[in-house]
């Protein structure tokens, strides 16, 4: 059965940094496209980064330059750096493969 759990939203003032984890288990992390998705109050989910087996990245317009996906196969994790945060970065935050996905992490921002 496939698992993914995110973990590392907190509180965090604008301009500052953080990095999410997400931890699958219960598949060939390696072969996979992982993505990150958010999704803010009172909003749809929507894609913010996507990373593919070969470590190809595509962006969000609104965090290009500043989120950075990464993937650890052989820790079987997918991270999203992301620096200069605005208050509009405020979202719950979803790690997907394929049909799963994680319960999501919670990043505010705020001053």
């Amino acid at each position: 059965q496939v698992q993914l759990v995110e973990s590392g939203g907190d509180l965090v003032q604008p301009g500052g940094s953080l990095r999410l984890s997400c931890a699958a288990s219960g598949m060939l992390f390696s072969i996979n496209n992982m993505g990150w998705y958010r999704q803010a109050p009172g909003k749809e989910r929507v894609l913010v980064a996507r990373i593919t087996s070969a470590g190809n990245t595509n962006y969000a317009e609104s965090v290009k330059g500043r989120f950075t996906v990464s993937r650890n196969n052989a820790g079987n994790t997918v991270y999203l750096q992301m620096n200069s945060l605005k208050p509009e970065d405020t979202a719950v935050y979803y790690c997907n493969v394929n049909l799963y996905w994680g319960r999501g992490t919670l990043v505010t921002v705020s001053s």
